[in-house]
């Protein structure tokens, strides 16, 4: 089995509580970034009804391409995921453009990353959306780590899930 990107999203109401728990878990923090999202739809085949995504991610002067495959659980986002640093974003977006991808959406975010047991926690202000809290972990092993994540996020106060991505919600 290919290693895949496992991830539960959450609802908050206080991300400075939920700092507060990460801190006496013994979290580290890492960074704080403001995320400049856009993405793409394929011209042959509707990614919302394929369940993929592409994205060009902006991040001060980096730009990462990432293609999202479809989920394939039930209970979180797991999916593959793979990642390309690019160089420049509209240079980018002009080369998707001219293979025919068409812009379907935009998502601004800033996100504070926190990393405990191998877990990314990543927590979010969405502008139009809000707050959200999003663990994830790499690995093989579904079932355990969706477990670990979920039993993360009881510990978090957090009960409120979301399988729906940033774009999904915006659109609506």
């Amino acid at each position: 089995m290919k290693e895949l990107e496992i991830e539960i999203k959450a609802y908050c109401k206080d991300l400075d509580q939920v700092r507060q728990t990460l801190g006496m878990l013994g979290a580290v923090y890492i960074k704080t970034e403001r995320e400049s999202d856009r993405y793409f739809n394929h011209p042959a085949r509707d990614f919302k009804q394929t369940d993929e995504a592409l994205r060009l991610r902006s991040v001060g002067n980096r730009t990462i391409m990432t293609y999202k495959g479809p989920k394939i659980s039930q209970k979180s986002k797991a999916r593959i995921e793979k990642e390309v640093v690019v160089h420049g974003e509209a240079e980018s977006a002009e080369i998707l453009g001219l293979l025919g991808f068409h812009e379907s959406g935009f998502v601004v975010k800033t996100r504070d990353y926190y990393t405990l047991s191998h877990i990314t926690i990543c927590l979010d202000q969405v502008e139009g959306l809000g707050l959200f809290v999003e663990l994830e972990k790499k690995g093989e092993s579904l079932d355990l780590i969706e477990k670990e994540l979920f039993t993360l996020a009881e510990t978090l106060g957090l009960d409120r899930f979301e399988r729906k991505s940033y774009l999904e919600l915006i659109l609506e």
